[in-house]
């Protein structure tokens, strides 16, 4: 006996795969003719499923059925017994609705006669229609009243618009501050100086010097005539505009104080700085009150409420800390960001606040912190300083000199600015560190890393057919 050669794994699947082809399939390369049934019912299905909804929008409400009402029923109880199709024996017979409930959903359509129905070829199309034809055929689906989006529509907002450039610092504006009567603000520099500018034409009023390092924070207080002032020489100090001259010293910071706020309705004043520390200190006696402790790293925004929470800081740590003012003790610790909190913004008429991060721009609802939801755009840059107004109107300033308008109530950024830097200046210094409103809302003024301050205010020329809104709601509240 002669031995077996071994052959390959290859070589035995294609004569397996020659031995199905002589049983089943002796003609080879070409297909088994259709049966012509069978193409008839593939075909009416086809129809039914896109144009079922409205094939029969043309059918008059007298028409009756021919004489092939006996034909008919044959093909529909061959088709149903050929497909064994599960289903109730009404689907059979048009007059009981079967065929119209079978058919796949729909808009609204009138009503059809009762005698109304399709040739045997579509009958038998109706009854296998099912939920998984319209997915396959979705174009049905496009009859069906588009529902709208449960995310609010923006409102219409003219763009801003770069009215005044003033020079007269010699370092980097890092603060700002208005005046409660919205006559004058302050700005504090990297050259050591605080200037005082009127808001109406721009000119410089005064120049205040005292503190021997940059000066990060600065505040105008509503009840007393007080300017204060915090900056990188650990230095917290309290101006008397009436004496234009320093009259209180607040000593405690290990290190520089980065930030500086002012309570509404009691005199306290709250800082905080790189020794990761809020301090809250009485104005009149200069006694530190006490230390907010707590966060991990430096303390670089903070902004105070008449009402519990009534101090809320942002740290480098990425948190976000609800302060109890009365017990010393966090309330609160919000960890939705993954990049240091620089800013965060109070809206002054609805219980609600934003943070910027270099992550996202976050909103969230006071007193419990719950958050509400991210802003629909990305800067993508470090947000060194937020405002809003009470129109509405947030911006946002960012290291690489983008200044961003959003829409408070959906999130929608309807504006994107670029700083312009100053002639002999780099062009890494469009950076803006700091911007407020003023009292009333209609200007916003920047201070930035070219030794400029930059007035902004509404075009007024600006119609919503000039600058329509490009506004697509997110992904999850749409609608099709």
């Amino acid at each position: 006996m002669e031995p077996v050669e071994p052959q390959s794994l290859k070589k035995l699947s294609f004569k397996s795969l020659k031995r199905a082809l002589d049983l089943f399939s002796p003609i080879y390369g070409q297909y088994t003719p259709c049966d012509p049934a069978s193409k008839q019912i593939r075909i009416s299905y086809k129809l039914n499923a896109e144009y079922g909804s409205v094939k029969n929008l043309s059918s008059g409400p007298g028409q009756e059925q021919g004489g092939n009402e006996a034909k008919d029923e044959e093909d529909k109880a061959s088709t149903s017994s050929a497909l064994a199709l599960p289903g109730n024996q009404d689907a059979e017979h048009p007059q009981k609705g079967g065929v119209q409930n079978a058919i796949v959903p729909g808009p609204s359509l009138p009503p059809k006669a009762p005698n109304a129905g399709f040739s045997s070829g579509s009958a038998a199309g109706a009854m296998v229609t099912t939920s998984a034809s319209s997915e396959r055929y979705p174009l049905t689906y496009a009859l069906m009243e588009r529902i709208p989006s449960k995310w609010p529509r923006p409102t219409w907002r003219p763009p801003w618009k770069n009215y005044r450039v003033i020079s007269g610092h010699l370092g980097w504006v890092r603060s700002i501050a208005f005046d409660p009567s919205n006559s004058w603000f302050c700005t504090g520099s990297a050259d050591r100086t605080i200037k005082i500018w009127d808001v109406a034409s721009g000119r410089l009023k005064l120049t205040l010097t005292g503190h021997i390092e940059q000066i990060r924070g600065l505040a105008v207080s509503k009840r007393h005539t007080y300017l204060f002032s915090a900056g990188d020489d650990k230095q917290v100090k309290c101006w008397d505009l009436e004496q234009n001259k320093v009259i209180r010293s607040y000593h405690g910071h290990l290190s520089g104080v980065y930030c500086l706020a002012l309570h509404p309705t009691i005199d306290i004043l709250l800082t905080g700085g790189r020794d990761s520390v809020c301090r809250v200190w009485d104005v009149r006696t200069k006694a530190m009150v006490c230390a907010l402790s707590g966060h991990d790293n430096t303390v670089c925004s903070v902004f105070a409420r008449p009402t519990d929470p009534q101090v809320v800081t942002g740290s480098h740590d990425t948190t976000i800390k609800f302060w109890d003012l009365v017990a010393g003790k966090t309330m609160l610790t919000l960890t939705h960001h993954k990049k240091s909190v620089r800013a965060l913004a109070l809206h002054p008429q609805e219980q609600t606040f934003t943070s910027g991060s270099a992550d996202n721009i976050k909103k969230f609802s006071l007193p419990k912190g719950e958050f509400l939801h991210n802003m629909l755009s990305q800067q993508k840059s470090i947000i060194n300083s937020m405002a809003v107004n009470e129109d509405g109107v947030l911006a946002t300033a960012g290291d690489n000199g983008s200044l961003w308008f959003w829409d408070w109530k959906s999130g929608h950024c309807f504006q994107q600015a670029q700083a312009i830097v100053q002639p002999g200046s780099l062009d890494s210094e469009a950076c803006i560190y700091a911007l407020s409103y003023d009292v009333s809302g209609s200007r916003l003024v920047t201070c930035e890393a070219d030794k400029t301050i930059k007035m902004w205010k509404e075009d007024e020329a600006a119609t919503p057919e000039t600058h329509p809104i490009n506004f697509r709601p997110p992904k999850e509240f749409r609608r099709y």
